[in-house]
């Protein structure tokens, strides 16, 4: 008897996650970085391992309209290191947000909860940050903010519109 059952292609295969950050309900930095760690991992799912690569993909649009709590986006520094001595710089949340947007905090955010291995990298690509609602992938959407949408199968003539 085989070792693998229910881990075939189908239990392996990534759905496309969509969340608002520009929606009123949506939780803190902190909160949302962590579910989303949790779909990019795949951790919601019944075959996961942490060995293996199971993630989803995730969509976040809005993201100039990222929410922290208190004083972080004043005080919360963010610092490089080019290895030269004297050579430390630190950014505050509130520049970083300035100079490369939202997405760049959330996508930091979301770096530290993955775990820290060889996977961290291709789960992080996984994540597609924008900082307006358009983005390039409706097609793919499967769910929207945690809800599965009802994908319609394409009609034969729909089918034959596209090849002519």
């Amino acid at each position: 008897m085989s070792q693998t059952i229910g881990k075939t292609r189908l239990a392996y295969s990534r759905a496309w996650h969509h969340v608002s950050l520009s929606s009123p309900t949506t939780p803190s930095l902190g909160r949302l970085a962590s579910r989303i760690a949790i779909l990019l991992m795949g951790k919601h799912k019944p075959i996961w391992d942490p060995s293996t690569d199971c993630g989803d993909y995730v969509v976040a649009t809005g993201c100039t309209d990222v929410y922290v709590t208190g004083k972080k986006m004043q005080q919360k520094q963010y610092y490089k290191q080019t290895t030269r001595p004297g050579a430390l710089k630190s950014l505050s949340m509130e520049s970083m947000v300035r100079k490369w947007g939202g997405g760049e905090v959330l996508k930091r955010a979301v770096r530290g909860m993955l775990p820290k291995n060889r996977l961290r990298d291709k789960r992080l690509d996984r994540l597609k940050v924008f900082e307006g609602e358009a983005h390039p992938y409706k097609k793919n959407l499967v769910k929207f903010e945690g809800r599965t949408r009802r994908v319609e199968p394409e009609t034969k003539a729909e089918i034959l519109k596209k090849s002519v």
